[in-house]
């Protein structure tokens, strides 16, 4: 049964942290809620942890040794418990290990540790990705938080005044999304402005994956000046998603991403996959922030 953990700053801001999947549900300032509310309406998810693979993977199913195991969309740590580790008023640390259910899909042992810290107007997180097993350990991690949109006034329409600004300048173009969520080579373009891309709910036919991004923050911007920002550490992939008719916009960072359509190789050759060796840790962060 999942356990949600709630965590207080000094500034009265709170977040929600629960054990299923490590995933925080809730993070408020000034008593307004800044993290979608998973209606299932529209997405039943609030802000995901992603691992041992980010996107689809060809076949639904990863190669090892030769081998097929079966792998969902986005892997397995969402949908699985964490054991709480440490907590305290502002923070917590949950973890997940290999067992028998992980080792059906992916034969590898590893320890994933999310930790949760709640500061004034800002949530951090730093995930520590452990190999304590004596082969190298293929993994992408990801993170996958959405935000309401709108979440400071206005509209959620094309002149609503709300956008997307890059630290810097990307490539206004990302690779298309073809049958089951696989990457295509083909590309479709987008319209940013400069290092802003102006959000339009018509827009989003399919993610935007802005493969190794120069930019390591991205900011979710409202018309009044507000704007929620997130500083990502070691994740060179950026995407922004959401659904047309859906009240949330999704901005991601990720290690790995979604198979490329055709591809046919073990779960080590797989496109942007880590691979740590024995007795190896990783460690990436994630810092949102609301700014304004």
């Amino acid at each position: 049964m999942s356990e949600r953990i709630d965590l207080i700053a000094q500034d009265g801001s709170t977040a929600t942290v629960a054990t299923h999947g490590a995933e925080p549900v809730s993070w408020r300032v000034g008593g307004r809620e800044y993290l979608w509310n998973g209606d299932p309406a529209h997405w039943n998810r609030h802000a995901p942890w992603l691992f041992p693979v980010v996107g689809a993977s060809a076949g639904a199913a990863v190669k090892v040794d030769g081998r097929s195991y079966p792998m969902g969309q986005h892997g397995f740590a969402r949908d699985l418990p964490f054991t709480v580790i440490a907590r305290t008023d502002d923070s917590v640390v949950l973890r997940l290990t290999d067992g028998l259910e992980t080792r059906e899909h992916y034969p590898f042992a590893f320890r994933l540790d999310v930790a949760a810290r709640l500061r004034p107007a800002g949530l951090d997180f730093e995930v520590t990705v452990a190999n304590p097993g004596d082969r190298p350990l293929p993994y992408a991690l990801g993170f996958h938080p959405a935000f309401p949109w709108p979440f400071a006034g206005g509209e959620r329409a094309r002149d609503g005044g709300y956008a997307v600004a890059f630290e810097a300048a990307e490539r206004p173009y990302a690779p298309k999304v073809g049958e089951g969520g696989l990457l295509l080579r083909d590309e479709q373009p987008v319209p940013l402005d400069g290092a802003s891309l102006p959000l339009d709910p018509a827009i989003f036919t399919e993610a935007f994956v802005f493969r190794n991004a120069k930019s390591r923050v991205m900011r979710f911007t409202g018309p009044d000046g507000a704007a929620i920002r997130m500083e990502a550490e070691d994740f060179p992939h950026l995407a922004i998603w959401t659904k047309p008719t859906a009240p949330f916009l999704s901005l991601e960072c990720w290690t790995g991403h979604a198979d490329w359509a055709g591809f046919d190789g073990e779960l080590s050759e797989r496109d942007s996959q880590r691979l740590l060796a024995p007795g190896e840790e990783a460690r990436h962060g994630v810092r949102l922030s609301l700014e304004g």
